[in-house]
């Protein structure tokens, strides 16, 4: 199976050159996100789908997920890759800063999803569902509702789906 060598080169340029991401984020009124902090992220998510991701791939599609009797069974290493990318806030990226998150710009989280996708599809799909869940509690749900879910969604504790 060839192994997954993540773009990175590619979306700096279209980030920097193409979009110039900086000068829209500024407007945005975030300041703190700049292109040495971009760089970095894009090198970690590269690192994180080249090393933790990829190497799953097959696996994945092989063995697949199975539910018996109330029980889901994840291919072998899911559960540990998903507790390290939740410890390693992956999938509080663009979340709500109140409730966890740290407010990265979708543009740059949507480079971090396209890696995980082109190296492991069906594990990508578990961090992004979740932060597309989260996207939706924020914008439209309850502040009770928000406060007992998004940081446990934003942690890993809990999961959110289609």
């Amino acid at each position: 199976m060839p192994d997954y060598k993540a773009p990175v080169k590619d979306m700096q340029f279209v980030l920097h050159e193409v979009f110039n991401a900086e000068s829209i984020w500024s407007k945005l009124g975030l300041e703190e996100v700049n292109r040495e902090l971009a760089d970095a992220i894009l090198d970690e998510a590269a690192k994180i789908s080249e090393n933790l991701l990829s190497p799953l791939n097959r696996s994945g599609d092989e063995e697949g997920v199975s539910w018996n009797d109330t029980v889901v069974t994840t291919p072998k290493g899911f559960p540990e890759a998903f507790k390290e990318l939740a410890e390693g806030g992956w999938g509080a990226l663009a979340g709500a800063p109140e409730y966890g998150g740290q407010v990265i710009p979708k543009m740059l989280v949507l480079m971090f999803e396209e890696m995980s996708y082109g190296s492991n599809i069906a594990l990508g799909l578990y961090l992004s569902l979740t932060s597309g869940a989260a996207l939706a509690l924020a914008n439209h749900a309850s502040d009770e509702l928000k406060e007992k879910y998004l940081p446990n969604m934003y942690s890993g504790k809990w999961a959110g789906s289609m």
